[in-house]
């Protein structure tokens, strides 16, 4: 399963030439409303931005991990309907991508400290509770840090390999 805290960026590492954040050759961002159509606009921005990074075949296996992602913020991390009228300025989910030559990672940032946890269910037919058996199955790998300092939160990331010349 995933790694969290001091461990969060070993799995970036393994067999790959070290992580340099400096090095990172495309970076993009954005952010989504505390709404489930934001899973369509975290795809479609996934969309464009890999085909803008040409590689767009890496879209299918990318695109459902930000689904999980993205759909495991909005549902666990972000407060629900009678917090945010409350708190009507809740931060909002946001989704980074990020490109190295060998590798790209896909991270979520949400405003909850708690660790993501896969569902207890082990039916996989099931409509619900397999989105981070998902991410597993079809990423490289996974993880998540706790923000520190002004940030909020917590960050779950998933890494895809890129072959050379991707």
């Amino acid at each position: 399963m995933g790694t969290n805290g001091s461990t969060m960026l070993k799995p970036l590492r393994q067999g790959l030439p070290p992580l340099d954040p400096a090095a990172v050759s495309n970076a993009a961002s954005c952010a989504l409303p505390a709404r489930y159509e934001a899973v369509r606009e975290a795809r479609s921005f996934t969309r464009r931005t890999l085909d803008q990074w040409d590689v767009g075949d890496r879209f299918d296996d990318v695109c459902l991990v930000v689904s999980e992602l993205v759909t495991n913020a909005l549902r666990h991390a972000v407060p629900g309907e009678t917090d945010r009228l409350a708190t009507p300025q809740a931060p909002a989910v946001r989704l980074h991508l990020m490109r190295w030559t060998e590798r790209l990672v896909c991270a979520v940032r949400d405003p909850s400290h708690e660790t993501p946890a896969p569902g207890d269910s082990d039916d996989f037919s099931a409509e619900s509770g397999r989105g981070l058996f998902l991410v597993e199955s079809f990423s490289d790998s996974w993880g998540w840090h706790p923000l520190a300092g002004t940030l909020n939160g917590k960050v779950v990331w998933a890494l895809f390999r890129l072959q050379p010349g991707e």
